[in-house]
């Protein structure tokens, strides 16, 4: 027989024990423990969750009319969803700020030590030294050097190699422990988390992804995986961190423990948490939410995603992990305003963006499969070392591939002041200052020349090494990664642009706005839009992502340069695949997604997708009243499908409802432990009314509880577009197909997305869960 829902393998049932009474066991009176409840790798039933929840309210509402300990229980029902944003809000904060912290001690390490006290990093070491002036900020004698602790000496070449040994000893051991601990303890903390994420969020159910031992590990590997230099962000796995949260917590409320549909709602709160933490910006978080990874998102939600995102964003700030009173590490000041010709230049870096973006999904993709599907998938630790080891020996000559990503990126978008002492302000006649103490457009110094060359072999290497690292089982987020590749080509092309406004200001592109001598073009800003692009050409947000760049810089007079570049990214990359980086590891992975993005656009009917086809074994249902214990046990144990048709008659084929597998199981079990007389050949009735037994008769089994008396039903000349819209927007496990009322077959949701990789050439088994 066919499976109706592929699940995880099963274990049969065998029911056992027999009894001598004659009375009916009637499971209408009392719940069973486990019945409404989902096996793990399986869909859950949105219109189910939804009519309990609105039946436990209406419940809770009549209550609290009845006295006064009733009102108060309403009351404090209706507040716990804001008590719980709260919880998370402050939860995300404090972890995240930890997290902060924490990375960029480890970053640290792995350059030297802080003799005053190790646990201080670079920054801190030096903010009260009495021996350092402004432009050797980094410089003071309580800051040393690994090469001045071990051999008393920095200068020479013995000194650099000790320096390039420990940077990649460190960053060995941190990739290590990262990788081991993941393995070991909490496999499901390996990634992103966004893909899975999103697919827990549209309905699907895997266990322990958003646990405790997952919470505890990913943010104990984050830190070292982010300290281990390898080019990889935080941001991602924070959302995933901030989901834990709100999973975690859900525990604490009945409300939320019991219901997986209210259950997700706080879900997407958390995830806007999550985004407000790691980039600082709690209203891209929400819109994050809402755009990218929510699949259900009611008004109610908004209101308290915002909140939760306040919350989290609130607590960050009171922490403080950055110690500039800011929530964000690239806090920009831009002086200068944008003129309507570099529309030119910021369009370029947006079919960059999309470029970048196609390119880096189709070879990560390719790269993912092959770990999958050979040898290499089995030996996630040595891949890791291997990966860190390239990265760490081809980083360290240069300064920009050596510094954190972070750091690279807040550089890039940097506009150079006259106390700037980076590569990339050392322009000559630097102290040649215009009006108002700002800097004009001048000749480029030594420093700029190298630092191009400089930040030429970083995007190289940012372009290379991110696509072998992302995916591999250890915390990695790609939102920094492609920031960084998009900052540095912005800043090129900047600092490009400036060069030719300064050497050809006489040109008509430029003399109707550039005079000689005035500040025209700004580099950091090209990094800012780069940043975006490239970012956009992976993910395909828009909205969201530009109010994230313009919350993380503070760069709110470049929405315009910043929603060209987006959407220019995403039209390039659309052009060139239509999937974004999660959707396309959704579907490597297999998962059940059902993307409501796109439409269905095939003329093809509910008849060509419903099994059973027309050469296939009978549709597997259930009698309403002339059904035994065995005949169910039996179906139970020979079959893997998740549910079954409830008909009248063999004969008849007209519906009654749907019964879910696992109820039937947890029904019969516990009718055999508490029912003296439930036997094998006891008849189980889905009917209202059982007619009356002859004397000495096994005792019947009434399950008409357990029955979903309205399953949805379509004809089987229904149009599939239509059939996809109603799985999309209800949620829908499975639809039956009837014929003038007869039951012909049936389609889950599984069947709907083969159905759509076929019709899209794609491979219909790539498909593995429902």
């Amino acid at each position: 027989m066919f499976p109706l829902v592929s699940t995880s393998e099963e274990k049969s049932y065998n029911g056992g024990g027999i009894g001598s009474s004659n009375r009916m066991m009637d499971f209408l009176e009392e719940p069973i423990p486990g019945v409404g409840t989902y096996d793990d790798f399986n869909t859950i039933d949105w219109v189910r969750e939804k009519s309990r929840d609105r039946d436990r309210h209406r419940e809770i509402t009549n209550k609290s009319k009845e006295s006064t300990w009733a009102l108060i229980h309403s009351v404090s029902d209706a507040f716990s969803g804001w008590l719980l944003m709260l919880l998370i809000g402050l939860l995300s904060g404090s972890l995240a700020g930890l997290i902060d912290i924490s990375a960029h001690w480890m970053t640290d390490l792995k350059e030297g030590i802080c003799t005053e006290g190790f646990w201080f990093n670079h920054e801190h070491c030096c903010w009260n030294s009495e021996h350092v002036t402004f432009e050797d900020r980094d410089k003071c004698p309580e800051w040393n050097s690994w090469s001045q602790l071990l051999i008393s000496t920095d200068e020479g070449a013995f000194a650099y190699i000790v320096n390039y040994f420990m940077y990649v000893l460190w960053a060995l051991l941190f990739a290590f422990l990262a990788v081991s601990l993941v393995k070991v303890f909490a496999p499901y903390a390996c990634g992103s988390g966004i893909p899975e994420i999103k697919t827990i969020l549209s309905g699907f159910i895997i266990r322990g992804y958003l646990g405790k031992w997952t919470l505890i590990i990913k943010t104990i590997t984050l830190v070292l995986a982010v300290s281990s230099g390898l080019s990889l962000g935080k941001e991602g796995p924070l959302v995933h961190v901030a989901c834990c949260c709100g999973n975690i917590l859900c525990h604490c409320f009945n409300k939320y423990r019991k219901n997986e549909a209210k259950r997700r709602e706080v879900l997407s709160a958390a995830a806007a948490a999550g985004v407000s933490v790691a980039f600082g910006a709690p209203i891209g978080g929400v819109l994050f939410s809402l755009e990218e990874v929510s699949y259900y998102f009611p008004l109610k939600t908004l209101w308290r995603s915002f909140f939760a995102a306040l919350v989290a964003a609130f607590t960050l700030r009171s922490i403080n992990p950055f110690g500039n009173s800011r929530l964000v590490l690239f806090y920009v000041e831009f002086h200068t305003p944008w003129h309507l010709f570099e529309l030119v230049p910021f369009i370029l870096l947006g079919i960059f963006g999309g470029l970048w973006g196609a390119l880096f999904i189709r070879t990560n993709i390719a790269w993912c499969r092959k770990r999958k599907t050979t040898q290499l998938g089995k030996y996630p630790v040595i891949e890791v070392l291997v990966v860190t080891a390239i990265t760490a020996i081809l980083a360290f000559p240069n300064e920009y591939t050596r510094m954190s990503t972070s750091e690279l990126i807040s550089e890039l978008f940097n506009d150079c002041g006259l106390l700037d002492s980076s590569k990339l302000c050392d322009y000559e006649n630097r102290f040649n200052t215009s009006k108002g103490g700002e800097l004009p457009d001048r000749p480029a110094g030594v420093g700029v020349y190298s630092a191009m060359w400089q930040l030429a072999l970083t995007l190289i290497l940012k372009i290379v090494i991110t696509i072998f690292t992302f995916g591999m089982k250890i915390p990695s987020g790609l939102f920094i990664p492609s920031m960084a590749v998009g900052a540095i080509a912005g800043r090129l092309l900047g600092v490009g642009m400036e060069q030719l406004a300064y050497y050809h200001h006489d040109w008509a592109i430029f003399n109707s706005w550039c005079s000689q001598g005035a500040d025209c073009i700004t580099p950091g800003l090209y990094a800012m839009v780069g940043a975006a692009a490239c970012l956009g050409g992976v993910t395909r947000m828009t909205v969201s992502l530009v109010v994230i760049m313009f919350e993380l810089t503070g760069g709110l007079e470049y929405i315009v340069p910043l929603m060209a570049a987006a959407m220019t990214s995403k039209w390039v990359a659309d052009a060139l695949g239509r999937e974004g980086i999660y959707d396309a590891h959704i579907r490597l992975n297999g998962y059940p997604f059902l993307e409501a993005k796109e439409e269905f656009a095939h003329k093809t009917l509910a008849m060509d997708v419903m099994k059973p086809r027309r050469n296939d074994p009978l549709l597997t249902v259930l009698t309403q009243d002339s059904i035994t214990v065995e005949d169910v046990e039996t179906i139970i144990s020979e079959t893997t499908y998740s549910g079954f048709p409830v008909v009248v008659s063999r004969e008849s084929q007209r519906l009654v409802g749907f019964v879910l597998r696992r109820d039937l199981i947890i029904s019969i079990e516990n009718a055999r432990k508490k029912q003296d007389g439930v036997v094998s050949t006891s008849i189980i009735y889905f009917t209202e009314h059982s007619p009356p037994m002859p004397p000495y008769t096994p005792p019947t089994l009434k399950l008409r509880n357990i029955l979903d008396l309205s399953p949805f039903t379509v004809t089987d000349l229904t149009p599939m577009e239509i059939v996809v819209d109603i799985f999309r927007k209800l949620g829908l496990r499975q639809c039956l197909v009837t014929h003038n009322g007869r039951l012909l077959g049936i389609i889950t949701k599984k069947d709907v997305l083969k159905h759509i990789a076929q019709m899209a050439n794609q491979d219909p088994d790539s498909i593995l869960f429902n």
